[in-house]
């Protein structure tokens, strides 16, 4: 009973630190608010049941990108249906430049909605990659997360990114 304790703080810590990691990792893979809902938990539950086999060798973002990422792709093979479109409003004016005007503020809103689609229609791997490369993750990172080496990294970084950029060709002319 002992673990319990540290077990529960290391839970409630990695939620803390780490929420962006759940909600970028959800927001890439549920297509819709019932998927986000139902990803989101099996990513809690996952990332609570993982904290038993933590053993401090990576660091904790490392682990818990891996845990979702490894997640979200088992849950999106399962998934049969997809139905609603998720309304982002809400957390998109996090995202979003304070003082923008609202021209701005709703090119911005449309180029990144563009941007989620585009993800959305990427293989699970690509989809992936990008979204820890978005994030700003050296290859080094990006490779423990995924277990890849690095030259796959490097390899697959950039297949995916041609894909992405092949995916939002017009996006950017929009906001000229």
């Amino acid at each position: 009973m002992s673990q319990l304790p540290g077990r529960e703080s290391l839970f409630k810590k990695w939620n803390e630190e780490h929420r962006g990691i759940l909600l970028r990792v959800t927001r890439s893979f549920a297509r819709s608010v019932s998927e986000a809902r139902d990803l989101a938990h099996e990513l809690q539950l996952q990332l609570w049941k993982s904290t038993g086999s933590y053993k401090g060798a990576s660091q904790s973002s490392t682990w818990v990108y891996r845990v979702c990422l490894n997640t979200a792709i088992t849950w999106h093979r399962s998934v049969a249906r997809r139905e609603e479109k998720i309304d982002s409003s809400v957390d998109l004016k996090e995202i979003l430049a304070d003082g923008a005007s609202p021209a701005e503020t709703a090119a911005e809103h449309e180029v990144l909605e563009r941007l989620y689609s585009c993800i959305h229609e990427m293989r699970e791997i690509d989809r992936a990659l990008i979204l820890l490369l978005l994030d700003g993750l050296a290859y080094r990172e990006i490779a423990e997360i995924t277990g890849m080496s690095e030259n796959q990294v490097g390899v697959g970084l950039t297949r995916a990114r041609k894909r992405l950029a092949d995916l939002m060709k017009g996006v950017t002319h929009e906001l000229e």
